[in-house]
């Protein structure tokens, strides 16, 4: 097992159950507030610890008391947060998340984390490890220069490019495995992608513009993969859905993990379809993450 490096956001999620979406202008009366740790970044290191992986992050948080939460919610599961920056007089990332029949709509404010610049990153400390995870919620040219010192070094690029954003010119390339949801792997390829067969059709796009492996998330249709040549599709155990929130994150780790341990990309995308289908039964991000032992009951 290498050890797997976090590079990103961390925020303080806010989460309220409605009984539907509001329109613009328009009061809906929810409930179950809760306020939990998450952030995409944090979210990945959390899930990958859990899930048995050596996990170290890196990022930033206010001198506020969210920060403090959140930094205490990681080395509580097991993550190395030496590298995460407390930036005095900033906010922490908060996320406003309003979970509507399982699904939900988030709102973020990035605080701290768009102040990870690329001058913060420590090249020794992501040459040192075997994979480096990504994602798109901190500033962009911070994603690029930490995956170009991947590269640089020989470690595996794990890039999860969510929120849907557009990418930075040739970070697509520099990515050995890719983690897509429809929504994000539409952005991408110009397609809609509403079903199976349309992801299958959109991986090869992704091919060729460089990710050496793709997978796209599908929720409750599993996801779909290039194995090798081969497009497989890899279904999602039934569950109930109560809350989606951090499913993708675990998902992304999950394969982090599991390829860090030498598993197959066959054995890695069902492992982590697994441990998405725990996550979406809890509500929370990172109280709703599961535990290596989880997937063994």
């Amino acid at each position: 097992m290498g050890k797997i490096a976090v590079i990103g956001s961390l925020n303080m999620d806010m989460v309220i159950t409605s009984p539907k979406m509001p329109l613009m202008g328009e009061t809906v009366m929810g409930g179950g507030f809760i306020t939990s740790p998450g952030g995409k970044g944090a979210n990945q290191a959390v899930a990958a610890s859990r899930l048995g992986g050596d996990v170290a992050m890196a990022g930033c948080v206010g001198d506020d008391a969210f920060g403090d939460r959140l930094l205490e919610n990681l080395r509580q599961s097991g993550v190395d947060v030496g590298r995460v920056r407390r930036l005095p007089g900033v906010s922490t990332g908060v996320a406003m998340i309003i979970v509507v029949g399982g699904d939900n709509t988030i709102l973020v404010d990035p605080g701290a984390n768009a102040l990870l610049t690329p001058d913060m990153l420590d090249e020794d400390f992501i040459a040192a490890c075997d994979t480096v995870m990504l994602q798109l919620e901190i500033p962009p040219e911070t994603v690029s220069r930490a995956a170009d010192i991947a590269r640089r070094h020989g470690v595996r690029v794990l890039l999860n490019p969510a929120p849907a954003r557009p990418l930075p010119a040739g970070l697509l390339a520099k990515a050995d495995v890719l983690t897509p949801n429809e929504t994000e792997c539409g952005l991408m390829t110009g397609a809609e992608i509403a079903s199976v067969g349309d992801a299958g059709r959109a991986i090869p796009d992704l091919l060729a513009r460089g990710a050496r492996n793709v997978i796209v998330t599908m929720g409750k249709n599993g996801a779909v993969y290039n194995d090798g040549d081969k497009i497989v599709h890899c279904p999602a155990p039934p569950v109930k859905a109560v809350d989606t929130t951090a499913a993708g994150d675990c998902f992304s780790a999950a394969v982090a993990v599991a390829l860090g341990e030498g598993k197959s990309i066959a054995e890695a995308v069902g492992f982590a379809c697994r441990a998405g289908a725990l996550t979406v039964q809890k509500m929370g991000a990172q109280a709703s993450l599961p535990w290596r032992d989880d997937l063994r009951s």
